[in-house]
Parts: C-alpha cells; structure tokens; sequence
C-alpha cells in the first residue's frame, strides 16, 4: 500500500482520503485508528457498528482475546487491541490499571485502598475497577499530574 501526504494551506480543513479496491480489515484498522486519534473510537454492539465518544468510556477491558469498552449504559467491542488503544488513548487521561484493563482517569469518583497493595476506583455507575499494585506507582504519578 502506498502512501502519500500533502502540505496543504492552512485555510484548507485537513481531509484523509482512503483509496482501496475493498475494505479490508486492514482499511477498518487504519479508520479506526484515525477515529480514535480525534476523540472517537468504533466498535460494535447487538451487530451493529458505532461510533463511541472516548469521553464517554469509563474503561476498556481485555476478556478472551476481545476487547471491551464499558460506557454507562452500554458495552461495545473493538477490534483494536488493548495495547494499541493504551498508546493512542494516554493522551486523553486513559491509564493501564491491570494487565487487562485500561481506566478512564476523568470518570473516577473515588479511589480507595483494597488489600494486597492494591487500589479500587469507584466509578460514577457505583463499579469498581481493580488497580493492581504493578500500576499503583503509575496511577498516582498520574493523579500528582506527572508525565511518564
């Protein structure tokens, strides 16, 4: 696959423009990407594919080689992997809590202490997630306001 980019004038919107005899799942990946780099991540639900807000994730999670994203009223699934979403996603306050789960800093309601080390985040819906005591040290980096 080629690629081509163009300095355009500022006074032109920026526009990404995806040529292809199909759409691959390489295609949806690439789109995908591009989506969650402006705020907005694809997924699906009841067959259906959506565009989620990812202000309006309050964590994703890995289960069996599927990745998860929880909202307040909804589960989605994504095609992208957990690690891939980590990367594009710790800009917008996502930090990675547990081997398997990512946590939307700005939906915590409260942290509190849990036993062996380890923290619970409650969030606005009244779950938990589970912080392991691995990230602890990242988490509260995080919540000090400093940079990785």
């Amino acid at each position: 696959m080629r690629t081509k980019v163009t300095i355009i004038d500022r006074s032109n919107p920026e526009l990404l423009e995806i040529q292809c005899h199909q759409i691959s799942d390489e295609v949806r990946e690439i789109v995908a990407f591009v989506k969650s780099r402006q705020g907005q991540l694809t997924a699906t639900a009841d067959e259906r594919q959506y565009e989620v807000a990812v202000t309006d994730i309050f964590y994703i999670e890995a289960v069996d080689n599927k990745v998860f994203l929880y909202t307040k009223n909804k589960v989605y699934e994504t095609r992208q992997r957990l690690y891939e979403l980590e990367e594009v996603l710790r800009e917008k306050h996502f930090l990675r809590v547990s081997k398997s789960t990512l946590l939307n800093l700005m939906k915590v309601s409260s942290i509190k202490p849990a036993l062996n080390s380890r923290f619970t985040a409650v969030l606005p819906s009244g779950e938990q997630v589970v912080i392991t005591r691995k990230y602890v040290p990242e988490l509260k980096k995080a919540l000090k306001g400093e940079t990785t």
